[in-house]
């Protein structure tokens, strides 16, 4: 079928072409934009506390506003607030309130600290909106602006700070760290790709492919999102880019690799189209199925955050899928030889003796060596992995650097930690029976006393609902502060709940509780279920129950080594507090499917040479010395594209830069070239069972006699 594909595709090589032009024109004039969300809360299923907490909210008080916004002062000298600065904070209040904002409502001054050092000004949310809407984050931006004027010449310092400004230097964030990928990726792409082939078509080939499929992923992705109700954070587009160029490039390469090997044995330009396709085409099918099924298994998760970037990406390597085989050698039919030979045309003569020839014969020769060397260092890093410590805010990798970061800092100068965003607790009735005034002060009275918490005050009520606000001691975004939110504060809020009643923890670390619950759910159905499925596809691959085992363990040892890594890095020799929790799973996911792409482009050179009449280990040499240098530079290439997310802003970006390049680095570059070969060869024949598809075939595909190469 990949043959008669690859045949297609060369017949219909202008129409192909138009195809995928047309398409990408379309979608893109028709497709809604692509959205994203800062609010963690929409992550979460219904049935989880906070959730239910922010519904009981909204419901008894759609006109009570969330806070939005905190505006933070202090003194340029550091010196206490006088009663001019204390009356200047409160006049810049009523001067807030005239601006009318979309989102972002009444502004009100609170008084100073005890200390006198720091006061601030609090802005809720209008009733019925999001602090983390679109508009209340643009709502920040222009709040920072217009305080600028307000604040000069008085000798006070503001700051910003609350849900949508950290959204705000959230977003901005992505979009910094966007760009510096964005530059980093197609420089490198460009530099290797010129180093590989010589040739400035080779070069521009995938950048202009992946743009034209990028322009298509993404609104289709748009589309799904909008008609499935997905909720993606805002690091989705830096994801979609460096999977889109790093996969794309991959699989481009899987292709002019072949594409090269086949002009060298002689075919002509649209012979060695066809015959590249065919040779490479199920490799690089079943490498995309593998990522696919990997990231679609992120719809069994309970968070939509991974329901939503689940399909999102597995729709972008569909359609990189796609163009490898269809629009990339079209082009290719269309150009000719010339897209590898100009200007240079060392293409034409095969190396006599390469560095992966004395690799292959090496692993043949030792392969006990290799595979105890390869996986005993990655069993090593990953005893790291035991001390992954996960955090939940996706704003506090880069606290110091922003001004939402710097004004919170400020703000806890002269309040509790919790003061800035502060934990609920609803109490509500669940009979006939309306809420008791001295009950209700009881409760707030017990709440106060709970461990960890600095103080608790009821603040609204109706005759069925109480809304208390409780000052948590800590950070909300600590590990102290959802320790004790998971424990006391929720077993006092509804142990000491009055008879007929029920209570329900809200707010953003009673979020973070549930996320950390949601993950540890997520973990035991997604890792479990992507490796069977990948299994799967290996299995159909091979015509093999046993390979599938070793390759599955083998990028498995990668996963937990790259984690690892990571934790021994960020959280030992940096010395950071813990790591975001979504990386784990991230991790697994990118190493496992993109690792497995590396085995199955191995594993399947093996097994052609095998064919070719070779023994396990001399299949084995074969397979490294030709496929070598494809899953080399492929590795390259994709940890590379990772690793420019290490030039962004914030921990978070940096951690999943550093894990994912290396990751794939390990996968290309221990595993592919070293343990998987390793271990095909000291299996034998027996790794093929029951398919036995090593058998030697006697056919072998011939260039046409008679055909030359196109100029």
């Amino acid at each position: 079928m990949v043959a008669a594909l690859g045949k297609l595709v060369v017949r219909a090589r202008w129409w192909v072409i138009a195809a995928w032009i047309v398409a990408a024109v379309v979608i893109a004039m028709t497709a809604p934009a692509l959205q994203s969300t800062q609010d963690q809360s929409e992550f979460l299923p219904a049935h989880y506390e906070s959730v239910k907490a922010l519904t009981v909210q909204q419901e008894a008080f759609p006109e009570r506003g969330e806070i939005g916004a905190i505006v933070v002062f202090d003194r340029e000298d550091g010196s206490e607030l006088t009663k001019d600065d204390q009356a200047k904070v409160s006049a810049i209040a009523e001067q807030l309130n005239t601006k009318g904002y979309d989102n972002l409502g009444t502004a009100a001054a609170a008084p100073a600290s005890d200390n006198g050092l720091v006061q601030a000004i609090f802005v809720q949310v209008k009733p019925g909106k999001n602090a983390f809407d679109p508009a209340a984050i643009e709502d920040a931006r222009s709040l920072r602006a217009d305080l600028q004027p307000l604040v000069q010449g008085s000798g006070l310092r503001s700051g910003v700070t609350g849900p949508a400004a950290q959204s705000l230097d959230s977003q901005e964030s992505s979009e910094q760290a966007l760009v510096v990928v964005s530059v980093v990726t197609l420089l490198l792409i460009v530099v290797l790709l010129a180093l590989i082939f010589r040739s400035v078509i080779a070069c521009a080939l995938p950048i202009v492919t992946v743009a034209l499929v990028g322009t298509t992923a993404t609104g289709l992705i748009a589309v799904a999102n909008e008609a499935f109700d997905l909720k993606a954070d805002s690091s989705i587009s830096v994801i979609l880019f460096i999977v889109l160029f790093g996969i794309g490039t991959d699989y481009i390469l899987f292709f002019l690799f072949r594409y090269r090997e086949a002009l060298r044995l002689g075919f002509d330009g649209r012979g060695a189209v066809s015959h590249a396709v065919e040779r490479a085409g199920e490799a690089i099918a079943s490498a995309g199925g593998a990522v696919i099924i990997a990231f679609m298994a992120m719809v069994l998760s309970s968070l939509s955050i991974f329901r939503s970037i689940g399909p999102a990406l597995a729709i972008a390597v569909a359609l990189a899928v796609l163009a490898a085989l269809t629009l990339v050698p079209a082009v290719v039919a269309v150009l000719g030889p010339r897209v590898i030979s100009w200007p240079s045309k060392k293409w034409m003569v095969e190396p006599e003796a390469t560095r992966f020839r004395a690799i292959g014969r090496s692993v043949a020769a030792r392969p006990v060596r290799y595979a105890v060397i390869s996986a005993g260092s990655l069993a090593v890093l990953s005893l790291f992995a035991l001390g992954f410590n996960p955090t939940f805010s996706f704003s506090d990798s880069s606290t110091e650097q922003t001004e939402s970061g710097q004004a919170l800092i400020t703000f806890q100068k002269g309040q509790p930690s919790g003061a800035a965003d502060p934990t609920t607790v609803l109490l509500r009735s669940t009979g006939d029976q309306p809420l008791d005034d001295a009950e209700l002060k009881t409760y707030a009275a017990e709440l106060g006393t709970a461990d960890g918490v600095a103080s608790a005050a009821l603040t609204a009520s109706t005759d069925d609902v109480a809304v208390f606000t409780v000052v948590l001691s800590d950070d909300p975004t600590s590990d102290a502060a959802m320790a004790n939110v998971e424990g006391p504060v929720r077993d006092t809020a509804h142990s000491a709940a009055p008879d007929g009643t029920e209570a329900f923890v809200g707010g953003t670390t009673s979020i973070f509780v549930d996320l950390d619950d949601a993950m540890a759910r997520d973990y035991s159905v997604v890792f479990p279920v992507a490796a069977v499925l990948i299994m799967i596809i290996l299995a159909l691959l091979l015509r093999s129950l046993v390979a599938p085992f070793y390759l599955i363990l083998s990028v498995g040892l990668g996963f937990t080594a790259s984690l690892g890594a990571t934790v021994l890095v960020f959280q030992g020799l940096l010395g950071q507090q813990g790591l975001i929790f979504i990386l784990p799973i991230y991790i697994y996911l990118f190493v496992v499917a993109l690792g497995t792409d590396y085995n199955i482009l191995m594993v399947a050179r093996l097994r052609e040479e095998a064919r070719g009449g070779l023994e396990p280990r001399p299949a084995a040499a074969k397979a490294i010395e030709h496929a070598g240098p494809t899953v080399a530079a492929a590795g390259l290439i994709l940890a590379g594209t990772f690793a420019s997310l290490m030039f962004a802003e914030g921990t978070f970006f940096k951690s999943l830069g550093f894990s994912f390049s290396v990751g794939i680095a390990m996968a290309a570059f221990v595993m592919a070239l070293f343990l998987t070969p390793a271990l095909t060869a000291l299996i034998g024949h027996a790794a093929w069972w029951p398919g036995h598809g090593d058998r030697a075939t006697d056919t072998v595909e011939e260039p046409a006699e008679g055909r030359v190469l196109e100029s």
